[in-house]
């Protein structure tokens, strides 16, 4: 049902209460990742900074901090974003253009803001901007949601953003893109005119692919990796999922996170859950991220208000895609792109503002139970 119908003429209160189940699914899914973090990226902390722990401690770090600002963010009334949304959203695009000019390079992508002895990372705060910005934008626009017009001209909207975050980052564009067809679906009483907006996004993609010749060779290496150089860490990760078989080969047990999976603690990281957890340990990652979906889902359902019920369904749409793009490109289902397992790879940025669009779950969580009638 669209969602149109919930308007923003309720008036709700902070409760106090907090959705106890998506608070644990997500704060199992840090300590889990946590942990398989450390036992993956043990021996290439070792070799490359004489540190074992060296990625636990900085993941650790960013961890404790987004824990924070994910308690401080559900304390706070989400309507209170609502009069940042486009403000963050013009930041969004300031710091993904300064990327291209003043960005770092790290493993051959130029994707980072250098912030002193810190990096950051633009295109993570752009999702959670973007969630915003388009919440804000379909609320002000509910009444023409079903005109094309009103449709074409919102997603028209995020394409700068798209664009300058595909330029070095197409995994995350593709997300944001993702992201926006999702809030407009749900949001539009009409279906058949995403017909047209589907043929002219896959025109896009495909114009966008054209661009840089390392895109279509992507698509190459994902149809015979065995043939390409480049097709190696895929080969590698396929043979860290078939060793691990049903039931793996034991926590810190995995051989090819051993310098034969690049960067395991990255993109990868799924693989050595795979290898060392096996069959058993992967299915259970993948019901803790279908728990997790479905707690928002039912946040979104029980919203107050539109934009409550828009900001929650972005996240949803954000979590679900990721971790789809990410466990297909592991299984060389599509051609790598690039993309971190949410909760568990490797990602100081990343793990910050995932936590942080959690407090916006659990602040719209916090005025589901008691809802005020309107004033006449």
């Amino acid at each position: 049902m669209p969602l149109k119908k919930r308007q923003t003429k309720e008036s709700a209160k902070q409760t106090g209460y907090v959705d106890l189940g998506l608070l644990c699914i997500v704060l199992i899914l840090v300590g889990f990742g946590l942990v398989m973090l450390y036992s993956t990226s043990a021996y290439n902390g070792l070799i490359k900074f004489q540190d074992a722990a060296y990625y636990l401690k900085k993941q650790l770090f960013a961890t404790i901090l987004g824990v924070g600002v994910m308690m401080v963010v559900a304390n706070i009334d989400y309507h209170f974003w609502e009069r940042f949304a486009v403000l963050a959203y013009i930041v969004s695009l300031i710091l993904s253009g300064l990327v291209l000019v003043v960005g770092s390079e790290i493993n051959g992508s130029k994707r980072w803001l250098a912030l002193g002895p810190l990096s950051f990372q633009p295109s993570e705060y752009a999702k959670v901007a973007v969630i915003l910005f388009l919440a804000f934008l379909i609320v002000r626009n509910v009444k023409k949601m079903g005109k094309i017009k009103t449709m074409f001209l919102i997603m028209l909207s995020v394409l700068p953003i798209v664009g300058l975050v595909g330029t070095n980052n197409l995994s995350t564009a593709i997300i944001i893109l993702g992201i926006a067809v999702i809030l407009i679906f749900v949001a539009s009483p009409k279906y058949m005119q995403f017909i047209g907006m589907g043929a002219l996004g896959v025109g896009f993609i495909a114009i966008f692919l054209s661009l840089e010749s390392y895109r279509l060779e992507r698509l190459a290496i994902w149809r015979n990796p065995e043939a390409y150089e480049k097709g190696y860490q895929t080969l590698q990760g396929l043979y860290a999922i078939g060793s691990g078989g049903v039931f793996g080969r034991g926590l810190g047990e995995s051989m090819q996170k051993l310098g034969f999976v690049p960067e395991a603690q990255n993109d990868m990281i799924f693989s050595i859950i795979c290898e060392e957890l096996g069959l058993v340990g992967a299915v259970l990652v993948i019901l803790l991220f279908l728990l997790l979906i479905w707690r928002l889902m039912v946040i979104a359902g029980n919203a107050t208000d539109l934009f409550g019920a828009l900001i929650v369904t972005g996240i949803m749409g954000h979590m679900a895609i990721q971790v789809i793009l990410n466990i297909a490109v592991v299984t060389n289902t599509i051609p790598n792109t690039g993309i971190t397992l949410p909760f568990i790879s490797y990602g100081g940025t990343s793990v910050l503002f995932l936590l942080a669009e959690m407090g916006l779950a659990l602040s719209i969580s916090s005025q589901v139970k008691e809802v005020s009638p309107p004033k006449a």
